[in-house]
């Protein structure tokens, strides 16, 4: 398992764009026939992809992790970003998962692992983790069942639906929040005016995007921001201390996850578009 070791906000603006990328983007998470998996020592995240063929994924422990299995002191979201289906079996008991479906797993499953309907044409399964304090339920959510929050307007280019698959008026979890956000046809940016969220970390899984088309992923304190560009099923790790916004160059999705110090959705200290340089 990679470990990934956080910048501060002091040692931020003297970054590279070539350090910038390897501090805060991952890019090579959804591998055929791989589960990978990335350590982030901001929140003890743990952000990964499986991807499973012909034969079924096994979720293993990692030494990084000192525990006898991966669950043992650890809650998990896992999406599917792919149109193609999936499923993920916990304990012996399977869960299938369509496009932008998820299934919540708590503390204390041993076994967990990850298959495609059709090997061929493989479900890819995004999974992002925290410490958990006690066990929930495994829950399915899906996608289809969910009540849209709609944002955002054409004229302003960021028309989009929110779709909550964990959170407090949700599927519960010990503190993973966990969603996406769909642009309509038209729209480029994503989450704008942005905001910043000391209480937390987030973490920003980009999909849907050609191979051809990126994100210009914004990011930093608003009077000292830089960019990424970002590719399709490419992820974002966005410290408190830093805002987060993107514009594409067409409509796309994003998955955002969150763990921290608690699980209010509108936790959020908004940054004023005057205020950012």
């Amino acid at each position: 398992m990679k470990i990934l070791e956080m910048a501060d906000k002091v040692r931020y603006p003297r970054m590279t764009t070539a350090e910038l990328r390897e501090t805060f983007l991952l890019t090579d998470l959804f591998k055929p026939g791989k589960v990978e998996m990335v350590y982030v020592d901001l929140d003890r995240t743990v952000i990964g992809g499986a991807v499973p063929t012909t034969a079924s994924l096994k979720l293993e422990t990692a030494p990084e992790l000192r525990s006898t299995y991966f669950l043992e002191r650890r809650e998990i979201g896992v999406l599917n970003v792919s149109k193609n289906a999936g499923s993920v079996t916990v304990n012996g008991a399977k869960y299938e998962l369509g496009y932008l479906d998820l299934v919540y797993v708590g503390r204390g499953n041993e076994s967990v692992e990850f298959a495609s309907a059709d090997g061929k044409n493989p479900a890819e399964f995004y999974l992002l983790s925290y410490p958990a304090h006690k066990e929930y339920p495994t829950v399915v959510s899906k996608r289809g069942d969910l009540e849209p929050v709609k944002l955002g307007a054409a004229e302003t280019v960021n028309k989009r639906e929110i779709r909550k698959h964990i959170w407090m008026g949700g599927v519960k979890s010990c503190q993973l929040v966990m969603g996406f956000t769909e642009l309509a046809e038209g729209s480029a940016w994503n989450t704008m005016p942005p905001h910043t969220h000391m209480r937390r970390s987030e973490v920003y899984l980009y999909f849907g995007l050609p191979e051809a088309d990126r994100v210009i992923h914004l990011m930093g304190p608003a009077d000292e921001t830089r960019h990424l560009v970002v590719a399709d099923k490419q992820v974002v790790v966005s410290p408190g201390w830093s805002m987060h916004a993107g514009v594409g160059t067409r409509n796309y999705g994003f998955c955002w996850g969150m763990g921290g110090e608690n699980q209010a959705y509108d936790d959020m200290d908004p940054v004023k578009l005057v205020d950012m340089k």
